[in-house]
């Protein structure tokens, strides 16, 4: 279901770039669209499902299914009213919150502050919306049922895409469309996961009691957690306002590059983190001994996806976007802009998807400090980078929008790699012994993925001469043939699929 959505985001990106390009007017939506998704994270599927599912999970091993009823009541009241009290505040002082985010605008570009600031108003209340969605979808995960969570960004994307193909060209400015498209969406994706709840028994009757005990542990679980889940978040946001001073096109070409970043990102790491934090939230809770394991499973699923994928987006970072972007009003300047972006994004790809394993492993034991403690090392590493790379005081090496990304990647590897030695160190998590073994058979596979690809494309020609549909053949073939030498590698130096399956 995951797949079936960002296969559809995809082709709203390519929409985006066709009729915004890489313009002021998508600069403005990017960032209006970027506030209420950065609070998101915080609020739905970020600190708060964090903090939120391991609860529940206990109070589900209590046996009691009128408790959990009580528990959801009284989550769904007072997530729910400070989610109309934050909208409301962020709607009436809008110019204040577009100044902080897209400072450059403010002092660059009044035009693009204004139209900035009318989006943000128009698409914030999608917060409310998609919050409250997430929360849906934290309790259907708790029992097991990930699909229908997994789909409903789907209507997200199907709602953009009316709005671009459809309204948009109607609109004597597009990016309005865009940005009531993705009310729209959030209306839409709340009322899909309605049907379920109830089949479940489980739909809320909100219920505001910030004193009940079970809202106050959820509340100290959670606000560590925001921040400790949200370190990548936050230094996007840090990158945005700093692009804001950069040329324009520069959030848009960030944002595409991101956007395919986010492809293997969302349908492997956040989907295995997804299923792996109810489980090993249940492991704990009964002391079961397969904690380690599953942790251990989760991760070499990350490396045996993460790697070649960040390999081939460095690889093939210029042909896919020529393929999916470079249409209508997105340039071919632009497509070369975002390939620096998205290749520095793809050295970071392995790091970024273990964080959101490795954080499940503090989670699901309702540790939110020590991910905090090291997303504020973390963070602070970021912003450092940030200003060593684009700031202009070594001029050669001033990488702009690009720098933004590398050091995000940068920041994402010593993140990880002090989540790692934590849980190691805790003795929480302990590799098995078929790690030698099986990081040289996907080192060996990787290397033939990569050198065939590499040899394809010295023979296979420019593809930003051929027409969209030659373009999109080409590239897919490129992609279907690399994880075709990836896989058959794999299987020569001996991994079946009973290798993949969690030890029990």
């Amino acid at each position: 279901m995951t797949m079936i959505s960002r296969v559809l985001g995809l082709v709203r990106d390519v929409l985006f770039a066709r009729f915004l390009g890489a313009e002021a007017s998508a600069d403005a939506f990017y960032v209006a669209f970027k506030i209420p998704n950065f609070l998101r994270r915080l609020f739905a599927e970020g600190a708060f499902a964090q903090a939120f599912v391991p609860v529940l999970s206990e109070y589900r091993a209590q046996g009691s299914q009128e408790a959990v009823r009580n528990f959801i009541d009284r989550i769904a009241g007072c997530l729910g009213s400070a989610l109309i009290m934050i909208s409301v505040l962020v709607v009436v002082a809008a110019p204040i919150f577009t100044g902080v985010f897209g400072m450059g605008f403010m002092f660059n570009n009044p035009e693009k502050f204004q139209l900035t600031t009318e989006l943000l108003r128009i698409t914030f209340p999608y917060l409310l919306l998609i919050s409250l969605t997430g929360f849906a979808g934290s309790i259907l995960n708790s029992y097991d049922q990930f699909a229908v969570p997994a789909f409903t960004p789907v209507l997200l994307n199907i709602s953009l895409i009316v709005a671009a193909a459809v309204v948009s060209p109607m609109m004597q400015e597009p990016v309005y469309a865009l940005a009531w498209g993705v009310i729209v969406a959030g209306i839409l994706q709340l009322a899909f996961q309605v049907p379920f709840l109830l089949r479940l028994g489980l739909l809320p009757h909100p219920k505001v009691d910030w004193g009940d005990e079970s809202v106050t542990k959820v509340l100290k679980l959670m606000a560590p957690a925001m921040f400790g889940v949200s370190v990548g978040q936050i230094n996007l946001l840090f990158d945005t306002i700093l692009a804001s001073f950069l040329p324009d096109g520069s959030i848009t070409w960030l944002y595409f590059s991101d956007r395919l970043t986010e492809l293997p990102l969302g349908v492997f790491g956040v989907g295995i983190a997804t299923v792996v934090l109810p489980n090993l939230s249940r492991q704990f809770i009964s002391g079961a001994q397969r904690y380690s394991a599953t942790l251990d499973w989760a991760l070499r699923m990350i490396m045996l996806i993460g790697f070649p994928a960040a390999l081939a987006l460095v690889v093939l970072a210029e042909p896919i976007l020529f393929a999916l972007f470079q249409y209508g009003e997105y340039r071919p300047v632009d497509v070369q802009m975002s390939s620096y972006s998205l290749r520095a994004y793809a050295l970071g790809l392995v790091a970024f998807m273990m964080i959101k394993v490795l954080a499940s492993g503090y989670f699901s034991r309702q540790d939110t400090r020590t991910p905090v403690r090291i997303g504020i090392i973390a963070m602070v590493v970021n912003m450092g980078m940030n200003l060593l790379f684009v700031l202009p005081f070594h001029f050669y090496w001033q990488m702009g929008h690009a720098g933004l990304a590398l050091a995000t990647s940068c920041s994402a590897f010593l993140n990880a790699g002090l989540l790692y030695r934590g849980l190691r160190r805790e003795k929480v998590y302990q590799p098995d012994d078929l790690w030698l073994r099986f990081g040289g058979q996907m080192l060996i596979a990787n290397i033939a993925m990569v050198a065939f690809l590499l040899i394809v494309m010295r023979y296979m020609g420019d593809v930003s001469s051929l027409e969209a549909y030659g373009r999109i053949v080409r590239v897919l073939s490129l992609c279907v043939a690399g994880i075709g030498i990836y896989v058959f590698t794999l299987w020569v130096m001996g991994i079946r699929p009973r290798h993949l399956r969690v030890a029990s």
